[in-house]
């Protein structure tokens, strides 16, 4: 695991690539990689989280859960790697057993030399699991929509 370092992704899968500035100057940056490091974003965006760690560190279980009573749903995952560079952290989890899609997501905060802040959500995945490969499109749309609640909760956490 560890792929979503490299471009291009894996063939077989469906990719994903989201960007947005989230915000501008050391603070945004740091506000934003601190919410992404703790698992924030995932909060901020709508889901359980039950984390081994209370921070992102490579070979640490997380198991994330959306929905309601009997609806809801869980995906677990295993962080692959982080990044920790002064100016780009980050980090990405692949997909364990059980998970309606199978691959990997990388979650990286940027500033720039400009001082932008940019958030980028970065995947690729396949159906995992029966009724993500009868549902087809409909677990694209779930995907989408789950990135661009991850950017909004990061935007949120850099004012």
């Amino acid at each position: 695991m560890g792929a979503s370092r490299d471009v291009p992704f894996p063939a077989g899968y469906h990719h994903l690539r989201e960007q947005q500035v989230i915000g501008y100057g050391a603070d945004a940056f740091d506000a934003a990689a601190t919410h992404l490091g703790s698992w924030g974003m995932h909060r901020g965006a709508g889901l359980d989280v039950r984390a081994e760690t209370p921070t992102a560190v490579p070979g640490s279980s997380v198991e994330l859960r959306w929905g309601v009573g009997p609806l809801r749903l869980a995906f677990s995952c295993r962080v692959v790697y982080v990044l920790d560079d002064p100016h780009r952290r980050g980090f990405a989890y692949g997909t364990l057993p059980g998970h309606p899609e199978s691959g990997e997501e990388s979650f990286v905060v940027e500033q720039r030399p400009d001082g932008a802040v940019v958030a980028t959500v970065s995947a690729f995945s396949k159906p995992g699991r029966w009724f993500t490969r009868i549902g087809g499109p409909a677990g694209r749309v779930v995907q989408k929509v789950m990135t661009r609640r991850y950017l909004e909760a990061l935007a949120a956490a850099a004012r």
